[in-house]
């Protein structure tokens, strides 16, 4: 007999990276948003940002300073054209590469687009004891990235492993050199 698990909410920033869209047309921000807080999780902010490196930056090290913050995930960015600049400048802010992320999005993609997933990059990382996730920008992926791997992943139920049971001890190297 096992002992059942309570549910722990995360509270979650969403971050749309596009020289085009706003709030009211960012199907992908929205979808995100509306899975969020469907499953329990609490939207802790979302924005709108231009494919710039420094203003992305900007945003997401103004959450990783914030305490109401665990999760980052940002849409869009992660394809391959001169504007894309969503991983490049996530992962200058990465202590840690979630390496895994991408390849599981990337199986659960290509049976979904076939061999178009290898124009993602979609990427995954820590900072500051947050995790933060790069989706591609399109509706589906959004989908795909939160129903088969994040909203799995932030319930604390889930078993063997999951996301939220390790999220206090993400800034351990923090801790040990306050000390």
């Amino acid at each position: 007999m096992t002992d059942p698990r309570p549910f722990i909410p995360v509270r979650i920033a969403v971050l749309t990276v596009s020289d085009t869209r706003t709030l009211d047309d960012d199907k992908s921000g929205r979808i995100l948003a509306e899975r969020i807080e469907a499953s329990g999780h609490e939207l802790a902010s979302r924005q709108i940002i231009q494919d710039d490196v420094e203003s992305i930056r900007r945003v997401v090290s103004g959450w990783l300073a914030r305490n109401d913050i665990d999760v980052i995930v940002s849409t869009g960015g992660t394809g391959l054209t001169g504007r894309d600049v969503t991983v490049e400048a996530m992962r200058g802010l990465f202590e840690k590469e979630i390496e895994g992320f991408s390849v599981a999005f990337h199986m659960i993609s290509f049976k979904k687009i076939g061999t178009s997933t290898v124009q993602s990059r979609a990427t995954a990382g820590v900072a500051s004891g947050k995790y933060i996730f790069c989706l591609p920008g399109s509706p589906g992926a959004c989908k795909d990235g939160w129903d088969e791997l994040l909203e799995p992943q932030f319930d604390y139920r889930h078993m063997p492993c999951n996301f939220v049971e390790i999220l206090p001890r993400l800034d351990e190297h923090l801790q040990r050199s306050k000390v």
